[in-house]
Parts: C-alpha cells; sequence; structure tokens
C-alpha cells in the first residue's frame, strides 16, 4: 500500500510542476508579447536615464507652462486696464 501512496504522490506533484511551469511559460509570452507592443505604440526616447528624466520632465512641464502664461497675460491685462482705469 506504500509504494501505491508514493507513487501516487509522485504523479501528482510531477503533472503539478509541470502544469506550473506550462503555465508560468504561458504567462511569460504574454507578458513579451504584451511588452512588444507597447514598446512600438511608444515614441524612442534617449537611451541614457538622464535624457529619459529630461525629455519626461520637459513633456510633463509644457503644459503646465502653457496655463501659467496664459494666466500672467490675463493678469497683466487686468493690472493694464485698472491702471487706465485710474487715470
Amino acid at each position: 500500500m506504500g509504494y501505491v501512496l508514493r507513487v501516487r504522490l509522485a504523479s501528482f506533484f510531477t503533472g503539478a510542476a509541470t502544469a506550473s511551469f506550462l503555465g508560468f511559460y504561458i504567462l511569460y509570452k504574454d507578458y513579451k508579447v504584451a511588452h512588444e507592443s507597447i514598446t512600438q505604440q511608444v515614441p524612442h526616447f534617449p537611451l541614457t536615464l538622464f535624457g529619459f528624466i529630461a525629455y519626461g520632465v520637459k513633456s510633463l512641464h509644457e503644459p503646465l507652462d502653457r496655463r501659467i502664461s496664459a494666466l500672467e497675460s490675463l493678469k497683466q491685462a487686468e493690472t493694464s486696464q485698472h491702471e487706465e482705469a485710474t487715470e
């Protein structure tokens, strides 16, 4: 009886290990396909870390800079109108 139990346990663990390996392999391939797809969609950045950071910071701050410039120009226009009204 002990021999049969050992054979069954060995078969079970062999099957579980095989299924686990296949599952990880399928997930790995899916990850690689998704990574390649995203890489093709994103524009190419410089390979240096500082170049990537500089490009990322520049692209993030451009809309904010435009908004600040627009607000400052509105404030200057209001200030000049207020000065003209007081004269």
